[in-house]
């Protein structure tokens, strides 16, 4: 999600980093709203590699740590796993990797 179409406040820095091989650095965000923080709901690449750079202080989330995600008003769930944070609706044909024994798919 572009952070400009992300409410003012409701961002905070979260503790920890992790590193892509493809895209680079991950920074980590708590989402704080109606007086509830979610650590870590949130990441962005701020910098990432050159062929990413698309998606440069771009916020993706994760489905399985909301009460409730919505793509063009359908539910989506979270892709099994937690680790690639995929939103899965009815559009999109699976395998997915993520689910149990998969990790290193």
């Amino acid at each position: 999600m572009p952070r400009a179409d992300i409410a003012a406040g409701v961002l905070e820095p979260a503790v920890g980093r992790s590193f892509c091989e493809f895209k680079g650095d991950a920074t980590y965000w708590d989402v704080v709203a109606g007086g509830v923080r979610v650590p870590r709901a949130g990441w962005s690449y701020e910098s990432p590699s050159p062929a990413y750079r698309e998606i440069a202080s771009a916020v993706a989330f994760y489905p399985s740590l909301a009460d409730e995600c919505r793509v063009a008003g359908e539910s989506v769930r979270a892709q099994e796993g937690d680790f690639y944070g995929g939103w899965i609706t009815a559009d999109i044909a699976g395998p997915f990797k993520g689910g149990p024994g998969t990790l290193g798919w």
